[in-house]
């Protein structure tokens, strides 16, 4: 026990120790040191002799929508952004950048992608992402906007390679909910905010085309003989539950052929078919 409190205790200050050498070469790396801060004095006082004009310089302006990150000899003096509305910047030693914070989108090129089952696709897309954090979007990636462009496409490979055909066609909001969670994962670093993700179309080789148009259509002649079968037992059966009805009353067979009658002259035709029962076929027959 004792051994075990003693690593406990050596673990949590090595954490410690961590922390606090970490928290120093933070607080290293953000001072200018002393010639940095006499070149920042030398600024000030260019600032204060030439006062009127240096407001044209000093001064600048960002919309609602930007915010501008300020670099001071090379690094950034503050961790938040500023703006929107003025900001004040010396003018030998300071720069900024201006980060646009609105919604951007961009299409995904069509990509060549073998499924699972190993058939070929082409599939395109859109990605609709902003930038959060600008701070992240200018210090750690060169250009935000053309590696989110490219992080894309290599992600829709990515995860459209372990689907199936039939997954592709028929779960495209399930791909494009997994696809926005992989994309929002791997940009948060810097500093962007994947909204939303959508897959526009999926194009198949025209010979897989066919063939599945075949199939479609093969199932579908193969449901209508089910279904014409099923109806000729139903008529059938119906056929031969009437039968049993006109043999246990023998006028029943004449009023159907006055039924049937009646169907036919209500239709206007010049011919008129008039069955004759075979009892009096039969009782001529039988005088001869």
């Amino acid at each position: 026990m004792i051994s075990k409190t003693s690593s406990t205790v050596e673990m949590v200050t090595q954490g410690k120790l961590e922390i606090n050498t970490e928290n120093v070469e933070d607080k290293k790396s953000g001072s200018l040191g002393c010639f940095g801060w006499l070149l920042v004095i030398i600024s000030l006082l260019i600032v204060v002799a030439t006062f009127p004009l240096t407001l044209f310089v000093c001064v600048k302006i960002v919309k609602e929508y930007e915010r501008a990150v300020i670099f001071r000899l090379g690094r950034i003096t503050d961790r938040k952004p500023k703006g929107p509305g003025l900001f004040f910047v010396l003018p030998c030693t300071d720069t900024f950048v201006k980060v646009d914070l609105r919604t951007v989108s961009f299409d995904i090129p069509p990509q060549e992608i073998l499924t699972k089952d190993s058939v070929t696709v082409s599939v395109d897309g859109v990605v609709y992402f902003r930038i959060h954090c600008p701070i992240s979007s200018v210090a750690n990636v060169s250009n935000a906007h053309s590696s989110t462009r490219l992080l894309a496409q290599t992600t829709l490979r990515n995860v459209l390679g372990t689907k199936n055909l039939s997954e592709l066609l028929s779960d495209r909001e399930g791909i494009s909910i997994s696809m926005q969670e992989a994309l929002d994962d791997a940009t948060d670093p810097w500093g962007i905010k994947v909204e939303r993700v959508e897959i526009k179309d999926v194009k198949l080789p025209q010979q897989l085309q066919r063939a599945m148009a075949a199939e479609a259509e093969a199932s579908r002649e193969a449901r209508a003989k089910i279904i014409a079968a099923e109806g000729e037992m139903k008529a059938s059966r119906a056929l031969k539950e009437a039968s049993l009805v006109i043999a246990e009353a023998p006028s029943a067979l004449q009023l159907r052929y006055l039924q049937t009658l009646n169907t036919i002259a209500a239709e206007k035709n010049s011919t008129i078919i008039f069955p004759l029962p075979l009892d009096m076929i039969q009782c001529f027959m039988q005088r001869k």
